[in-house]
């Protein structure tokens, strides 16, 4: 990155002795990198790692540029701020881990108990249901203490759980006991994700059959 590139920066931004330093290494051209080399997604992408490894108070911008091998000049090309990143991490977890999710669910099966199947199975799936655990455990975890992040939370719960009251009216129950239900399986699902206690297949089978079976009686 130029000095001229440094220069366009927002004026709101923090000035400390970190910046002082980066504005040193933007202007050697052995630390210039294209400002656009890494896209809103990449630091997005990396901001959501070491949330998912380190939680909240270790998503910061120069760890991030650190873990990404630039300076942290590159980082306001994109983002006007640290909680501008954070924004668009909540957005894209909602994304992937709501909107996305329930509409690949919903588009998968025709019927509703293989559609409220599929969606007890969720926290069985191999590694990709691991890593979405631990991501929503620190999202909840930051949502203690956050609003933004409080909301972000609270939204995807009541959007999850309207999919699945949906999954139970369309099993044949009213709107308030579809609700209920769908509220159960899910407190189920996101329990299961976080202890995980049934290693086997088998044993993962039998305890899906019978949550199913209680849900549906």
């Amino acid at each position: 990155m130029t000095t001229q590139g440094t220069a366009a920066r927002p004026a709101t931004r923090p000035q400390d002795e970190q910046d002082a330093q980066d504005a040193q290494e933007d202007a050697a051209p052995a630390a210039r990198v294209p400002r656009l080399s890494l896209t809103p997604e990449v630091w997005i992408a990396a901001a959501t790692d070491v949330l998912e490894l380190e939680g909240i108070d270790a998503v910061r911008v120069d760890v991030l540029a650190r873990h990404l091998k630039v300076t942290r000049g590159s980082f306001y090309w994109h983002f006007r701020d640290r909680e501008d990143l954070l924004r668009g991490v909540l957005l894209r977890w909602r994304q992937a881990a709501t909107e996305e999710l329930t509409l690949r669910l919903g588009q998968a099966r025709s019927d509703a108990r293989e559609q409220l199947r599929d969606v007890l199975t969720l926290p069985f799936r191999g590694r990709s249901a691991g890593r979405a655990a631990r991501i929503e455990l620190a999202i909840r975890a930051w949502a203690r203490r956050d609003e933004m992040a409080r909301q972000a939370v609270d939204e995807a719960d009541a959007a999850r759980i309207g999919y699945i009251a949906e999954v139970f009216a369309a099993l044949g129950f009213a709107a308030e006991e579809a609700r209920r239900r769908a509220l159960m399986v899910y407190s189920i699902d996101v329990g299961s994700s976080i202890v995980a206690p049934l290693g086997e297949m088998a044993r993962q089978g039998e305890w899906i059959d019978f949550v199913e079976r209680l849900m549906t009686a």
